[in-house]
């Protein structure tokens, strides 16, 4: 904007928003001019003025704190009102995320982005496709009643995606399978059966909602990323442990969404072959 704009355009500009913000806060000539440390004819200057000339850094600063807005929207140099700690408070959100995702925060999300594409990435394995005896050996030990919640929660989930019109994409790390598979690390003690069970669950959901979900193996030797989901274009969650980061500003949103695109382009495996990766898996084990 600052490269096209005339100068005699951008103090033009400059006086309608002055004013535009003098009237939204219902402050007058006199009373701008108290607090900016002027005469009352500066300010009717600043209004009345018809040449390309613009007021000092001071002056400028000094209306925009005094009226609430930013220097840059008076300046034509953004096209939101808002200071930087408005915008990045409105952009930004800090939210408890319990240990099991039992919140309803989000289903709101969920029910907030129906109709788009989600994408996600996954903590672990992603709850919604684990079987009931999976959850009660991950959370029951460590939740007591909550796991039946958690449980619940995830059904719900499930349940959400496939009445939804909303496409679902995850994308998560060939090692997670593969530990989870081999009974190894997070998943160490995991009994043969309930893996198979588990498998099996992956490959019925996985074949029966494709294409509205698509599952994409990389390799995490050469990619990472934290555990997020994208709302479609409206919102971008980060699950950081004890807490979920919620960005609303299309830029972030934008780069993050562009973020797992990377991961589903660069997947070793795509949702076309994750079936057969499965089997592969479950053939190894069953031995």
């Amino acid at each position: 904007m600052w490269e096209k704009m005339d100068k005699r355009d951008r103090a033009a500009q400059f006086r309608l928003r002055l004013a535009r913000a003098m009237e939204q806060r219902q402050m007058s000539q006199s009373a701008l001019a108290r607090q900016v440390g002027a005469d009352r004819s500066t300010i009717s200057q600043l209004l009345t003025g018809d040449g390309a000339r613009l007021p000092n850094a001071h002056v400028v600063g000094a209306c925009a704190s005094a009226l609430g807005v930013s220097a840059d929207w008076l300046l034509s140099l953004s096209d939101r009102p808002e200071s930087a700690a408005e915008l990045l408070a409105s952009s930004l959100t800090m939210a408890e995320a319990p240990r099991a995702l039992v919140d309803e925060r989000i289903y709101e999300w969920h029910r907030e982005a129906a109709g788009y594409k989600i994408r996600y990435v996954p903590a672990a394995l992603p709850d919604m496709l684990k079987t009931r005896a999976f959850l009660e050996w991950e959370y029951a030990p460590h939740l007591g009643r909550t796991a039946d919640q958690a449980i619940g929660a995830s059904e719900d989930r499930l349940t959400w995606m496939r009445s939804a019109q909303s496409d679902y994409e995850i994308a998560m790390p060939l090692f997670e399978l593969q530990s989870f598979a081999h009974a190894t690390g997070y998943y160490h003690g995991l009994p043969l059966a309930l893996r198979l069970e588990q498998i099996d669950r992956f490959l019925a959901l996985s074949e029966q909602l494709y294409p509205r979900l698509r599952i994409y193996l990389y390799d995490a030797k050469r990619l990472y990323s934290a555990p997020m989901t994208i709302f479609g274009p409206l919102l971008c969650v980060f699950y950081a442990g004890s807490h979920y980061m919620a960005f609303r500003d299309k830029d972030r949103i934008e780069v993050f969404t562009r973020h797992f695109d990377t991961l589903v382009r660069e997947a070793d495996l795509t949702a076309r072959h994750f079936p057969t990766h499965l089997r592969q898996l479950r053939a190894a084990i069953a031995r």
